[in-house]
């Protein structure tokens, strides 16, 4: 996959991988009268992608198994638009997913009698605002008479821009990640400008810290090692030097030789933490675990210091 699209859809997909989230993606983003009809049970996610090859630098889906209230299945598909602007031929490829799962599912079962319901679902964050219809006949050049007899559905459009940060969804996890979703494809201003409120929602979802920052890292242009170490000291300052680690490893990994510096850095540091615990070991025998913490959170220059001290201890 395209790395534009990548990271967009590595966070949706992190996302809709706990079922709670994505039961209450569901229940949130879908009309009122269908949403009732769910059953309470969290929806399967269902393994795969019906999205073409070549059109992966756009679009992720997810598909997702579930039942109604009155024991029929349903499936419903789930489209993520990821360019920044609205594009008229979405209801194709929505059309596109939908017959590529029902054609797999016959030629898996050759003797079926009926096919489950299939309902499409966009996800659009784009920077525009979407005003395209949301229906299949919008593509179709045909004369109104004709409508009643044409191949037609609807989708619920869910556009994340012009809803507040703060009622992007009632759940935790699913507004943190919205709204990293959102401003993926803003201005690198606005962006910046955002980035308060994105640690603000982190506080409320630490266990998303590194999910968000991988995806911020890689989606706001602006964002440096500063503003990193910025988000982890708020949200979760003991693990600081672990997860730069980690970014560190990451982002070069993503062709950034700017991240470097960092990892050569957080190796030096690495190796010399080891270094002076094994000499504590060998010198006073076993140590306490303060002993380790504040070894492993020491600047190299301090920890140089200390392993020279430590030649001259009694």
């Amino acid at each position: 996959m395209n790395e534009i699209a990548q990271p967009h859809d590595r966070l949706f997909k992190a996302l809709m991988s706990h079922p709670e989230t994505a039961g209450a993606f569901l229940q949130e983003c879908l009309p009122p009268e269908v949403a009732k009809l769910l059953s309470p049970e969290p929806p399967q996610l269902v393994d795969g992608t019906f999205v073409e090859d070549h059109l992966r630098l756009y679009y992720s889906d997810r598909l997702f198994e579930s039942k109604t209230i009155t024991g029929k299945p349903l499936l419903l598909y789930t489209l993520v638009e990821h360019k920044s602007h609205e594009y008229e031929k979405v209801a194709w490829q929505l059309f596109q997913g939908i017959h590529a799962f029902m054609d797999q599912k016959t030629r898996e079962d050759k003797n079926w009698r009926k096919l489950p319901a299939v309902l499409p679902l966009l996800l659009y964050h784009g920077a525009q605002e979407w005003r395209i219809p949301n229906e299949l006949m919008f593509l179709v050049d045909a004369d109104e008479a004709l409508r009643p007899w044409l191949v037609n559905f609807y989708f619920p459009v869910v556009d994340l821009g012009p809803i507040p940060n703060g009622q992007l969804s009632q759940h935790a996890r699913l507004r943190t990640g919205f709204m990293a979703l959102k401003y993926g494809t803003r201005s690198p201003q606005e962006q910046m400008e955002a980035l308060e409120e994105l640690i603000d929602a982190l506080l409320e979802t630490p266990e998303l810290l590194l999910t968000i920052s991988i995806y911020l890292l890689t989606t706001f242009p602006r964002m440096t090692e500063e503003h990193v170490r910025l988000v982890v000291r708020r949200v979760k300052p003991q693990e600081e030097a672990e997860m730069m680690s980690q970014f560190a490893q990451e982002i070069l990994a993503k062709g950034k030789p700017e991240w470097a510096a960092l990892v050569r850095q957080e190796g030096e540091q690495k190796g010399k933490a080891e270094t002076l615990t094994r000499q504590l070991q060998y010198r006073f025998g076993n140590l306490p675990s303060w002993a380790f913490e504040k070894v492993s959170n020491a600047k190299p220059a301090m920890l140089e210091e200390w392993s020279l001290r430590i030649l001259d201890a009694p």
